[in-house]
C-alpha cells in the first residue's frame, strides 16, 4: 500500500477519497511488460527524431486539443480520483488543452542557434521515463513529455498509482496522435517505477517527494541517466507590517488550502511582522473558517478531501503535534460527518515557533500557519532560508524594492511579490527547485532544453557556415 492505495490480484484499486467507493481496478505492469514497452520505445526513437521539429510540434498540439471534448468527463474524473474540487480540475483540464503558446515556446528552445562560424543543434537523450505526480494528474503528465517529445526522444510514462485513470487518459491521447510505439504507458506502484527508471532509459523526469528523488538519483548514477527532479517544498511568505494585509491574508488562505495544501508550492509557512500579527490573524482565520470541506463535485464544497487516510493522518499528527507544543487552533472549518470521505478541516494555527515541526517539514495539507517576526529584512531572509528545500516562496509589502531585495536573498527557484506565483508567473520562466526541492527544471527555455543535449558544429568560417546549413540540422527523412 502506497499513499493509501492497495492493489489486489495484480490490480490497483482506484478508489474516491471522497466515499471511499471503488471507481475502478487498473492492471499494474509486470517488469517484463515494462522492459518490453522501454525496449519498443527504443526502436521507435530514431524515426522519430528524424520527423522535423515543426511537425512534431503541430503533433503534439493536436493530441492536447484531442481531449477538449472530454473536458467536463476528465475534470469529473480528477475530482472523483484524487478529490480536488470540481472547479480546480476544469481550470487543470484548461490548460492540457491548450498547449499551443507553451509549443511555440518549446519549439523555439529547440531550434539551432548560430554563433558566428558555428550551429548549435539539440540532439534528443533517447527513451525518457516520465513518473508523473497525483496532485495534477493530467498536467503534470504533459509538462514533462511534451517538451521530451518535442525534442524528439520517445516517452514511457508511469502515472502516480493514486490517478491510473486521469493518467492513462492524458497518455493514451498522445498513444493515438503520435506514431506507434512513440508513447508507452505503465501503471503500477514504487516496484514499477524502480523497474522503469533502472531499465534501459537515457533520461528520467519525475514529479513527487524528495524521498522517491532521492531514491532515483542513487539508480539513475549507475548509468549517468539525465534527470530533471521536481520535489518538495516548505515554501515561506513574508508579509511585513507595510503590506496590503487584506490581500495577504486572503493569498494566505486561498494559496495555502489550494487543492487541499496538496501542492509543492502551496504557502505552507507563514512569517507575520509582529506589529501587525493580530490584526492578520483574525483576518485569515475568518477566511479559513468559510472554507467548507466536502464532496468535490458538490458546489458548496470549498476543499475537498485528502487524497487518501495516510495523507490525512499525517497532516493530524503535524497539527496535533504543534498544538502540544504550544501552538494555537486559530480557525477551524466544518467537514462532513461520517461517511468514508478523507477529511481534514482547513486549520490555522498561530504561535508557532520557527523550529517548530511543522515549521520544517511538508505539510501538504490544508492548514495555515503562522509565526511572528521581528519585522526586519535580514530576519525575513534567515527565517526563510532556514529549510532543506527551495521551491519557491512569498513576499508581501507595499514597497517594491524591499520585496525585491528580500526576494534575491531568497534560496528559491521562485518568489512571487504580492503574488502566488504558480498563477502568475510567465510561461517562459523556468520552474526550478534549489537545494533539497529539485534536479534540474522542466519549463521554461532552460528547462525545456533539458530534454535534449547540445551540439556544437563548428565550421572554419561564417561562410561555410551558411553554405553548409542545409545539412546541419536533422534531415527531414521521416514524416508523419
Amino acid at each position: 500500500m502506497v499513499q493509501g492505495v492497495e492493489i489486489v490480484d495484480g490490480c490497483i484499486v482506484d478508489t474516491n477519497p471522497a466515499t471511499g467507493e471503488v471507481i475502478g481496478r487498473v492492471p499494474v505492469s509486470s517488469v517484463d511488460e515494462v522492459a518490453a514497452k522501454i525496449a519498443a520505445a527504443r526502436a521507435a526513437q530514431a524515426s522519430w527524431m528524424m520527423v522535423p521539429l515543426e511537425q512534431r510540434i503541430a503533433a503534439l498540439k493536436a493530441c492536447c486539443k484531442s481531449l477538449a471534448p472530454r473536458m467536463q468527463e476528465l475534470s469529473e474524473l480528477i475530482t472523483t480520483e484524487m478529490g480536488k474540487v470540481l472547479p480546480e480540475s476544469i481550470v487543470e483540464m484548461e490548460g492540457v488543452v491548450d498547449k499551443d503558446a507553451m509549443l511555440d515556446l518549446v519549439a523555439e528552445a529547440n531550434a539551432p542557434e548560430e554563433i558566428d562560424n558555428g550551429l548549435v543543434v539539440r540532439e534528443a537523450h533517447g527513451v525518457v521515463a516520465v513518473c508523473s505526480p497525483w496532485n495534477f494528474p493530467a498536467d503534470e503528465a504533459l509538462l514533462l513529455a511534451l517538451p521530451a517529445l518535442a525534442a524528439g526522444n520517445t516517452v514511457v510514462v508511469k502515472p502516480s498509482e493514486v490517478v491510473p485513470l486521469t493518467g492513462a487518459a492524458v497518455v493514451e491521447a498522445l498513444i493515438a496522435g503520435l506514431p506507434t510505439d512513440v508513447v508507452q504507458l505503465v501503471q503500477g506502484d514504487g516496484t514499477v517505477g524502480a523497474a522503469l527508471v533502472g531499465g534501459d532509459v537515457d533520461m528520467i523526469g519525475m514529479t513527487g517527494s524528495s524521498a522517491t528523488g532521492k531514491g532515483i538519483m542513487e539508480s539513475a548514477s549507475k548509468d549517468l541517466k539525465r534527470l530533471v527532479l521536481e520535489l518538495g517544498g516548505k515554501d515561506p511568505m513574508v508579509v511585513f507590517g507595510d503590506a496590503d494585509l487584506e490581500l495577504a491574508a486572503q493569498h494566505a488562505v486561498d494559496n495555502s488550502l489550494y487543492n487541499c495544501g496538496q501542492v509543492c508550492c502551496s504557502v505552507d509557512r507563514v512569517y507575520v511582522d509582529e506589529s501587525v500579527l493580530p490584526e492578520f490573524e483574525a483576518a485569515v482565520g475568518k477566511l479559513a473558517a468559510e472554507m467548507v470541506a466536502g464532496d468535490g463535485r458538490d458546489e458548496s464544497t470549498k476543499i475537498g478531501p485528502m487524497v487518501s487516510a495516510m495523507q490525512r493522518d499525517a497532516v493530524a499528527a503535524q497539527v496535533d503535534e504543534a498544538v502540544a507544543g504550544g501552538a494555537r487552533i486559530v480557525a477551524q472549518a466544518t467537514v462532513p460527518e461520517g461517511g468514508g470521505g478523507n477529511w481534514y478541516p482547513a486549520t490555522v494555527l498561530s504561535g508557532l515557533a520557527h523550529d517548530s515541526a511543522i515549521n520544517g517539514a511538508e505539510t501538504f495539507g490544508p492548514v495555515v500557519a503562522l509565526s511572528g517576526f521581528d519585522g526586519s529584512e535580514a530576519e525575513a531572509v534567515r527565517l526563510s532560508n532556514d529549510t532543506e528545500y527551495g521551491l519557491a516562496a512569498y513576499v508581501y509589502s507595499q514597497d517594491l524594492t524591499k520585496a525585491a531585495r528580500v526576494a534575491m536573498g531568497i534560496k528559491a527557484g521562485q518568489v512571487g511579490i504580492n503574488n502566488w506565483s504558480l498563477d502568475a508567473a510567465p510561461a517562459a520562466c523556468p520552474w526550478v527547485g534549489h537545494k533539497g526541492s529539485g534536479m534540474g527544471y522542466h519549463s521554461g527555455m532552460d528547462g525545456w532544453r533539458q530534454f535534449s543535449i547540445p551540439k556544437s558544429l563548428i565550421f572554419t568560417t561564417t561562410e561555410d557556415l551558411q553554405k553548409s546549413k542545409a545539412v546541419a540540422t536533422v534531415p527531414a527523412t521521416a514524416s508523419l
